[in-house]
């Protein structure tokens, strides 16, 4: 018995889809879907199912690869903090060292005011090379202009971007 609610109308002839022969002619077929030919629908159906079962396994795919290289990003950057904390620590000593060195020609108070003095210095010096930079810096000069263009394309007046 069939599902279809206007069977009783159609006919089940009706409702099949027609068929091409040998010749490239359509013609209208009798033969019943699952006996030999998949109809349209059906077709549609299965190119549907297959499309939306490649969609989810090339999400699960990019989903795995995401997590995988998140992972890697994420030992990479611990590495690399550890590497500068490791870099802040030889600093530091050397920077004891030095304070010692020169303790025992001035003084252990003054070398240690030489030392805080030297690194005063070398903070001054990074503090205005990096101001230097940030007054390079330009923003987004090629994205804004392209923001403010899309206005005027948008109501069609295209000629006013030029």
């Amino acid at each position: 018995m069939s599902t279809d609610p206007d069977a009783h109308r159609l006919g089940e002839s009706a409702r099949t889809a027609p068929e091409r022969t040998s010749t490239g002619v359509l013609g209208g077929s009798t033969e019943r879907p699952g006996t030999g030919e998949r109809s349209l629908g059906e077709l549609v159906s299965e190119v549907t199912q297959d499309l939306s079962t490649l969609v989810r396994q090339e999400i699960e795919l990019a989903k795995a690869e995401a997590t995988e290289s998140a992972k890697n990003a994420g030992k990479g950057a611990g590495m690399f903090a550890g590497a500068g904390y490791g870099a802040g620590m030889a600093v530091f000593f050397l920077s004891v060292a030095l304070w010692w060195a020169l303790g025992t020609l001035m003084g252990l108070g003054w070398s240690a005011l030489v030392v805080a003095a030297l690194w005063a210095v070398v903070a001054g010096v990074l503090a205005l090379v990096g101001r230097k930079e940030i007054q390079r810096a330009q923003g987004l000069p090629r994205t804004t202009d392209s923001l403010k263009k899309i206005p005027h394309a948008l109501r069609a007046h295209e000629e006013r971007n030029r």
